[in-house]
């Protein structure tokens, strides 16, 4: 099946690509080296990059999937690492394959003592994701270059692998607790992935940390539902950087410097300032409501609508009421859960928001899951970065065992100076 491009009076054939779902694509790859013409798509909207069996999104009817599965299903049903191991290793794991699975991950939980070192160096107000952006691929520096730099092995390639899933939680753990001037908690091989983790960030010597069993649901569920987005910013980024044949390290720490922007991973960090900012300037919910509805005012209603999910986001539907769960044991300790909560009741009854199919989406939800656990606004992305972690490295083992896979190198439409005659210094005014 192909199509036609048309113009002035020439016409070129271009395949039609289907996907597994009925999606189409126009395969474009022989376009310019036959007639000449790029396609210019800013933000890359209508421009797919890669064929991938990871996950399947339909923002339209509110889908998504992992390897064929619901994410519904599994974040109802399974852990935090089952779903990375779906999601990096094609399948659902048996029980054996999961609990070896899970223990090499675990066993490299313990992060080399000169990684403190690393942290020390930086300054204690250094935003989070700035040191994890460092000591992920300063972590490469710690083992031999035959396995992070070489072409890996399957065997180099599964430790790169163990070492990421089991070192990253420490590092946010210590990004934590650096900013705190607080020690380090070493991690504890006896627990799960999930309270390990959440020990390692609240425990201090003088008193034993026992988690609440809600906030470990609520951090397991949203590891789970951030573990992949397709080729978003910060994926496409891995995969980008990875092309050039660059060390997993180094391209999982550009997809965190990709995450740490306010339009991405930031946004759940931006929700809360945004409450705090409404709560400061009186608590008036209808007047920023009218405000985000002025197109000519600059405030927006953070955590409302998706680029992607036209309408509604299948992730917040499943949050949602976990979230209201815990802001109602909560709220009396913090004013903005119940700004929060008559924020979300107002805006889903305003026309302007249901016509627009402006709902509340996973972002807005999530930081404030992570504000009621202690968490500080400044913390919210690099909590993503542990949920995402999974699908990164599986885009970019897909990527790299890609035989059909090449460098990266976009085109783009010139629009400077044209040629100009060069004057020397002397003779410039």
């Amino acid at each position: 099946m192909n199509g036609k491009l048309t113009f002035g009076d020439k016409s070129i054939d271009l395949p039609i690509i289907e996907g597994t779902e009925k999606e189409k694509a126009i395969d474009i790859g022989k376009l310019r080296s036959t007639t000449g013409l790029i396609t210019l798509d800013s933000g890359y909207s209508n421009t797919g990059s890669a064929k991938s069996k990871i996950t399947y999104l339909n923002g339209e009817e509110g889908i998504l999937r992992h390897r064929g599965y619901r994410i519904e299903d599994l974040a109802l049903n399974c852990t935090f690492l089952e779903v990375a191991y779906l999601v990096i290793f094609g399948d659902l794991p048996s029980k054996e394959k999961l609990d070896n699975f899970s223990e090499r991950v675990m066993r490299h939980a313990l992060i080399d003592e000169r990684i403190k070192d690393v942290f020390k160096a930086f300054p204690l107000a250094t935003h989070p994701m700035a040191l994890l952006e460092a000591t992920t691929v300063a972590l490469s520096a710690f083992y031999s270059s035959s396995e992070v730099y070489g072409k890996d092995t399957k065997d180099d390639l599964e430790r790169n692998i163990f070492r990421l899933l089991g070192k990253l939680p420490s590092l946010v753990a210590y990004s934590y607790k650096k900013k705190r001037g607080l020690p380090y908690a070493y991690p504890n091989t006896d627990l799960n992935y999930v309270e390990n983790f959440l020990q390692m960030v609240f425990n201090v010597p003088t008193r034993k940390y026992n988690s609440n069993p809600l906030f470990r649901e609520a951090i397991e569920k949203l590891l789970i539902l951030h573990v992949d987005h397709e080729l978003n910013c910060s994926t496409s980024t891995v995969r980008m950087i990875g092309s050039s044949e660059a060390n997993l390290y180094s391209s999982i720490s550009g997809g965190i410097s990709a995450l740490s922007g306010a339009l991405h991973g930031g946004a759940n960090q931006a929700v809360l300032e945004m409450l705090e900012q409404i709560y400061q300037q009186g608590g008036n919910i209808k007047m920023f409501i009218e405000r985000a509805k002025d197109k000519n005012d600059s405030f927006k209603l953070m955590g409302f609508g998706h680029r992607v999910y036209k309408n509604f986001d299948p992730r917040a539907v499943i949050v949602k009421d976990l979230c209201r769960t815990i802001l109602k044991e909560q709220a009396e300790n913090n004013p903005l859960f119940d700004l929060a909560l008559e924020l979300e009741e107002q805006a889903l009854q305003d026309s302007y928001f249901q016509e627009r199919k402006l709902y509340p989406n996973i972002d807005f939800y999530s930081g404030l899951i992570y504000k009621a656990m202690g968490f500080s606004n400044d913390m919210f992305t690099a909590l993503f970065v542990v949920g995402r972690l999974p699908g990164w490295i599986a885009h970019w083992v897909e990527m790299r065992n890609d035989p059909h896979s090449r460098i990266d190198r976009p085109r783009q439409v010139y629009t400077g100076a044209t040629e100009r005659k060069f004057t020397p210094i002397k003779e410039r005014s």
